[in-house]
């Protein structure tokens, strides 16, 4: 690791390596929070990272411009980067740690609030409760982990009806799974009681261990011709590898 800053507070500390052409994010810990390609900072380094942009397979790429994504937890800003720079979307991101919020700003090239980029300082829990949001996110992705990475701080049930509700009736949520002390089974129960088991698919784990579980607002049958083509669509438009998000992307329901 090449370099390392730190910032002091009450919450997790915040800091960042270089390893070659990639830099990191992390919470005072060895476990990674998030990456940037230095070359190119608007694109997506990590493999999960990538599969939680899975929603694209089930919207028109016409309308993308015209939707709202929103991420529960920020990261090292990748989501909310791609999804506002190369998407052209309306994004918000939910953070609860300031320090995390310089940090993207200060070292992953997080760009300034502006009239498509709203950076909220807030709980995410708080957020999905609260009805100002509900019915207005087209793309939620929440991915929550405290600084040792050991299960998700959110994953209940009742926080995963909470996201439903911000959903738009076409809306999709993706949802990193990672963890020592997580059960991917228990956490797939809880999504698929909030959203029904005929709105939830899933991804085989990638090596890594992070499982992404995708659940729609309402759920529809899509054909994998239709799912095959669009794909092909997204890894032109935005070099995405979709196509191969199709070899370990099922319905929970067959």
């Amino acid at each position: 690791m090449a370099r390392i800053k730190k910032t002091d507070g009450e919450l997790p500390e915040v800091n960042f390596s270089d390893y070659g052409d990639v830099r990191y994010l992390h919470l005072g810990t060895e476990w990674v929070q998030g990456s940037m390609l230095l070359d190119a900072p608007f694109d997506i380094e990590l493999e999960y990272v990538q599969r939680m942009m899975a929603w694209l397979l089930f919207v028109e790429p016409s309308s993308v411009a015209k939707r709202h994504a929103m991420q529960l937890g920020l990261g090292a800003a990748s989501l909310t980067k791609f999804c506002r720079k190369k998407l052209r979307m309306k994004t918000t991101a939910i953070e609860l740690n300031p320090q995390v919020i310089a940090a993207c700003r200060l070292w992953f090239k997080l760009p300034p609030d502006d009239a498509r980029l709203q950076v909220v300082l807030g709980d995410a829990a708080e957020v999905a409760r609260h009805p100002h949001w509900h019915g207005t996110v087209d793309a939620l992705q929440v991915d929550l982990y405290d600084h040792e990475a050991a299960a998700p701080v959110l994953d209940s049930e009742d926080f995963y009806a909470d996201c439903r509700r911000l959903l738009t009736e076409d809306g999709c949520m993706t949802v990193n799974l990672f963890g020592r002390s997580s059960s991917y089974e228990r956490s797939l129960e809880k999504i698929a009681a909030a959203f029904g088991p005929d709105a939830v698919w899933a991804f085989k784990p990638t090596r890594e261990g992070n499982t992404v579980v995708l659940a729609l607002r309402t759920p529809r049958a899509v054909k994998r011709v239709e799912l095959a083509a669009r794909a092909e669509t997204i890894q032109t438009l935005w070099h995405l590898p979709a196509p191969k998000w199709l070899r370990v992307f099922k319905p929970l329901q067959p």
